[in-house]
């Protein structure tokens, strides 16, 4: 396993790398790589007996490799010692202002980024349109004490998929870019596209144990779908089948007292309409166009605070060894008149502590939780096509105590941390994006071919 390692840099022209005293090394090491760019260097133990990388400044300007580094992890490969990794986060969005390279999202990449000592790789943001291909570098975005710099750095060791959405994922330059660099440069991706809920779905579906957390999910079809449902459950939710953040989520509910059906959804607020009969209600609501994006979903009638439901998000990270591991867990409060429990929507984001009423109660959701997420991670990692590092799973737990998957999301968003109480969670998600490269960056130099045969 790959080991982090302090590095520093010294004034001198001659490309010269000086290798911490503990690292055994063989002899006929005579190359240093960052990146794809690789140059013959005089390398040897460290005179001093430290146990830090020294590279002269000559080396550093051969390799393209930036001086503010502290901490990186090394590589062996026959006659090549790797530096790095560098690893590019690939988005779209960017802006021509270099204090605010990616916009609105500058300041998520920027604690992202910052994450880079703790992790030990060396991140970058780029987009297509910095991507020279003739010379095989890019001009990327680096972030530091002093800010956002642009900094030229040959190809990546791996990339992160950061696209923001759907849209910009199915853009033409984004597919190809990320088709080239896969199959021409054999650079790692991972992270890429975003889930399709029913596709994800009829995939657990197959496996015998994630399949237990399944409310039961279909295509949007007919009233008597929906009808049928209703009487099973008495709730069912009507969501887009590629929708994400809480929109478009309709909440159908039946009253057999009165006969009457509820929907409630948000539309700049949350409401609830009341209907007398279903036709009405989906004829109001949705149009005959809409039907063939949409799934219909078993309602789950869940545990509540103080009367109003609530549901988990769950953070699941791979390590730098290739392993699963639960990162962050936090309860979200649905708002007043909610269907979801999105912040937008008026949701609260709380802890389990919060919301626990003792230690035992607040052991057994973590515990019940985190076996679910962690049995749904691996099935999916199994199950679904590209290289997957992280997934945010939305799981409820039933007042019968039986836990249920809502969504699982390749793309997580942050929201969660807006509560003081998961600082902790928020760096270690952050260190584990980053660090998940070291793993696929290993795995490259030993056996390239397992990764791409």
């Amino acid at each position: 396993m790959a080991k982090k390692y302090k590095i520093e840099f010294f004034d001198e022209s001659a490309p010269i790398l000086y290798t911490p005293s503990t690292l055994a090394l063989p002899k006929n090491i005579n190359k240093a790589a960052f990146g794809s760019k690789i140059v013959r260097a005089k390398i040897e133990p460290h005179p001093n007996g430290r146990t830090v990388f020294a590279a002269s400044t000559g080396l550093a300007n051969e390799l393209h490799m930036p001086a503010f580094l502290t901490d990186i992890h090394c590589f062996q490969s026959n006659h090549m010692l790797l530096l790095g990794p560098l690893v590019g986060i690939f988005t779209s969005g960017f802006t021509p202002f270099e204090t605010r390279p990616a916009g609105a999202r500058s300041n998520m990449f920027a604690k992202l980024l910052s994450a880079q000592s703790a992790a030990g790789v060396v991140p970058f943001l780029f987009g297509e349109k910095h991507i020279d291909w003739e010379q095989g570098f890019i001009n990327g975005f680096f972030y530091g004490k002093g800010g956002w710099e642009s900094r030229t750095v040959p190809f990546p060791n791996a990339i992160y998929d950061r696209l923001p959405n759907r849209k910009s994922e199915k853009l033409k330059n984004s597919r190809e870019v990320k088709e080239k660099l896969e199959k021409e440069y054999f650079i790692p991706w991972y992270n890429p596209g975003f889930f399709n809920k029913l596709e994800i779905h009829e995939q657990l579906f197959q496996d015998v144990w994630a399949s237990r957390y399944l409310p039961e999910t279909h295509p949007l079809t007919s009233f008597h779908q929906i009808e049928r449902m209703l009487a099973d459950y008495g709730m069912v939710y009507i969501k887009p089948m590629n929708g994400s953040l809480g929109l478009g989520v309709h909440q159908i509910l039946y009253d057999r007292a009165s006969g009457a059906y509820f929907c409630r959804y948000r539309n700049t607020c949350n409401r609830l309409l009341k209907f007398g009969r279903l036709e009405t209600l989906m004829n109001h609501v949705f149009s005959k166009k809409q039907w063939d994006r949409l799934i219909v979903q078993q309602g789950i009638f869940l545990i509540t605070d103080n009367g109003r439901p609530v549901d988990f998000r769950i953070h699941t990270n791979k390590d730098e060894e290739g392993n699963w591991h639960v990162t962050a867990v936090a309860a979200k409060v649905a708002g007043p008149g909610s269907p979801t429990t999105h912040i937008k929507n008026g949701g609260e984001v709380k802890t389990l502590d919060e919301i626990a009423e003792n230690e035992e109660q607040r052991k057994n959701y973590r515990d019940v939780l985190s076996e679910a997420a962690l049995e749904l991670a691996r099935a999916i990692d199994e199950h679904i096509d590209g290289i997957i590092a992280e997934i945010g799973f939305d799981l409820g737990i039933g007042t019968d105590g039986k836990v249920w998957l809502f969504e699982a999301n390749s793309k997580p968003g942050r929201s969660i941390f807006s509560n003081p109480s998961l600082k902790e969670c928020d760096l270690l998600t952050r260190k584990m994006s980053l660090s998940f490269a070291v793993y696929l960056t290993e795995r490259q130099v030993e056996a390239p071919g397992e990764m791409f045969p």
